[in-house]
């Protein structure tokens, strides 16, 4: 898929204040400091779409981008932040939580994870949440330009060898690098074959 615009179009404190049009949208989420901005950038080739920040935890709100004039890329809040507070966690949490379970345009959501780090508790009951309310995701394992690619594919093995404990198939995964460009075309044909088969379906 080539991108041909990518224009921020609206942050929304809840589900309700989002586009009110039918666009599929593709949601991306992580922990904080997982490089989510920076892989927003690259995908849409614009170094200044998404804000990225040297402090964890900035994205505060829905942020839809609108790709192509045809789908809407969204930027959710990170979880697992510690150094919030218990009630900005929990606003955080049921805003995050809301737009998952009731926003209809929302075609798949990609978590992404750290592929320096060991399988994470937080990532794996993000996952089995997401799991159990029969919501389509894919994972994107991000800055594989940090270590060697024998190392990230095997801390890739060891995750999937997790998620297999409890998950009968895997989803859809995906190694990318946000300094290198590794992984975009894979996740754009990706979001390119769903839009596709939601045409013609």
């Amino acid at each position: 898929m080539e991108i041909k615009s990518a224009e921020f179009a609206i942050s929304s404190p809840m589900v309700s204040m989002c586009p009110q049009d039918t666009k599929s949208e593709y949601a991306f989420i992580g922990r904080s400091n997982v490089g989510k901005s920076s892989l927003i950038n690259m995908l849409t080739n614009n170094k200044k779409l998404a804000k990225t920040s040297a402090t964890p935890g900035k994205t505060l709100l829905i942020n839809h981008f609108i790709i192509n004039k045809e789908w809407y890329l969204v930027d959710l809040p990170g979880y697992g932040f510690a150094k919030r507070s218990k009630t900005e966690q929990q606003k955080l949490e049921q805003m995050i939580s809301g737009y998952i379970l009731q926003r209809e345009q929302l075609v798949n959501v990609f978590v992404l994870i750290d592929i320096r780090l060991e399988p994470q508790k937080i990532d794996l009951e993000f996952l089995e949440w997401l799991g159990q309310s029969q919501i389509p995701f894919s994972i994107i394992f991000t800055k594989a330009d940090k270590l060697s690619a024998t190392k990230g594919q095997s801390n890739v093995e060891a995750y999937k060898k997790r998620l297999l404990e409890d998950w009968e198939e895997l989803p859809p995964i995906f190694i990318t690098s946000a300094e290198n460009k590794k992984g975009r075309e894979d996740v754009l044909d990706y979001i390119e074959e769903i839009e596709k088969n939601l045409k013609n379906g």
